[in-house]
């Protein structure tokens, strides 16, 4: 039975979420969800990767976001942000909102963007990449961000981990 674009899309989503958790677990981080972490945060240790971050967007919203990295050990706050698109659809339209909010809304000093799926309109990612490279739109808010496949992030995680 073939799935509709949305379905897929989420499965597929869903794959690279999974794989920033396995990667994270693999490394000894503790994953638990934000909300429950955040009402008992004496119950959990100091390496840990929280699922389901909130935050007020851009746009004075209720807004979440996959994944935030706490280590003490090495001494990280860092928010993840994933976002997977295989065909033709409007995650990458959504890139400037995301970068936006990255730089105005998120309290975190450095941020993590994973992308992968190669199904982006030509230009889209580039200028992602370019814009958190260069700090555009940042005034006297420098927030460090780094653009990512799914394969510079096992890299990345191999590197620091």
């Amino acid at each position: 039975m073939a799935r509709g674009q949305g379905n897929k899309a989420n499965s597929s989503g869903n794959v690279l979420e999974q794989t920033v958790v396995s990667t994270f677990k693999a490394k000894g981080f503790e994953v638990v969800k934000y909300r429950i972490w955040d009402k008992n945060r004496e119950n959990y240790g100091s390496e840990l990767l929280l699922e389901n971050v909130p935050f007020q967007t851009i746009y004075g919203h209720s807004g979440n976001t996959e994944f935030l990295l706490k280590s003490e050990v090495y001494k990280l706050e860092i928010r993840i942000e994933c976002k997977w698109q295989q065909s033709a659809g409007s995650v990458d339209e959504k890139f400037p909102y995301l970068y936006l909010n990255c730089i105005e809304a998120m309290p975190e000093k450095d941020v993590i963007i994973v992308v992968d799926g190669n199904g982006y309109k030509e230009g889209a990612l580039k200028w992602l990449k370019n814009a958190a490279s260069k700090g555009i739109y940042q005034n006297n808010n420098p927030t460090n961000i780094d653009v990512l496949s799914l394969v510079e992030f096992i890299i990345w995680a191999n590197n620091n981990f």
